[in-house]
């Protein structure tokens, strides 16, 4: 399926190092995430699909990315978490944002988004104009990478949480897809007609010669719930300098690499996510579909 759509554009993401986007912006303990979506893909997408004073919606704010840029682009916004620890966090990214001086309206809830019409307030159901939002991958995709002397190179910050809330990065692939689907239904419910739905995603190896298509997959779901497929982008991981891609792998990826090319496996770096845009169908007339831009995305101001 996911063949079926090309690549339409490329949304230069990553020109500043994620350390550089969230400087000033996001607390210290907001590194303690294993899966941060890159600020400026959120605020990008939060400017190409939405207007100021929009209602953007995140089912899986994690940190709450998605929460502050939109709250700096002056959206108001609501993020759902099954992690409490994590919309604590976001909360407090958004009181930052408010001490800069943001007046728009974000709130956290925590919660099973497989549930999200219950959580989003009833009375704006049909009025979200843009849902963003990343599925966890697991373990080996996230984390901090670190190398202190005498104790080699580990990894940190790559649990989620407590693996009995029910969190999706530790049901299966299987029980994941069930899980999105439930997600994307209950966007479609909370979705105004024409509300964009956009989500990002990369392939994952379950093992060294298992790539899963895996940004494929939730794309198939999505258009199951009844979603309507708008385009497809590619949003930077790496930075691009004079036509040529300056990766920012950490060490442990590029560790990974070099290992599985010894094997004779032919892996390379990942160099940019999916990102899958569509729409909920519009009851009445078309004012055309929303289109992504093909220029770098402004960087966010403090």
């Amino acid at each position: 399926m996911a063949d079926q759509i090309p690549v339409t554009s490329v949304w230069l993401t990553c020109q500043r190092p994620a350390r550089d986007q969230r400087r000033g912006r996001y607390v210290e303990e907001t590194k303690r995430h294993p899966a941060k979506m890159l600020p400026d893909l959120a605020a990008h997408a939060i400017k190409a699909y939405t207007a100021p004073g929009d209602l953007v919606l995140d089912p899986m704010c994690g940190s709450g990315t998605t929460l502050v840029e939109a709250v700096r682009a002056g959206r108001d916004t609501i993020g759902v978490d099954i992690e409490a620890s994590f919309t604590a966090l976001a909360q407090t990214n958004l009181a930052l944002a408010a001490a800069h001086g943001h007046t728009s309206w974000g709130q956290a809830v925590t919660g099973d988004a497989r549930n999200l019409a219950t959580l989003v307030p009833a009375s704006s159901h049909g009025k979200v104009a843009l849902v963003l939002t990343s599925p966890p991958y697991g373990r080996r995709t996230h984390g901090i990478v670190s190398n202190a002397p005498g104790t080699g190179v580990h990894k940190r910050h790559y649990i989620y949480g407590d693996r009995s809330t029910g969190n999706l990065a530790y049901l299966g692939m299987d029980k994941l897809l069930d899980g999105w689907r439930q997600i994307v239904a209950g966007s479609m419910q909370v979705l105004r007609p024409g509300g964009v739905f956009v989500f990002t995603s990369r392939p994952v190896r379950r093992a060294r010669n298992d790539l899963i298509d895996l940004p494929g997959e939730l794309f198939a779901a999505a258009l199951s719930v009844g979603l309507e497929p708008v385009e497809r982008c590619a949003a930077m991981l790496a930075a691009v300098r004079d036509g040529q891609i300056v990766h920012r792998a950490a060490v442990f990826a590029l560790m990974a690499v070099r290992k599985a090319r010894a094997d004779g496996i032919p892996v390379a770096l990942v160099a940019h996510e999916d990102v899958y845009v569509l729409r909920r169908p519009l009851i009445s007339g078309s004012s055309g579909e929303p289109k992504c831009s093909v220029t770098e995305p402004e960087q966010a101001q403090n």
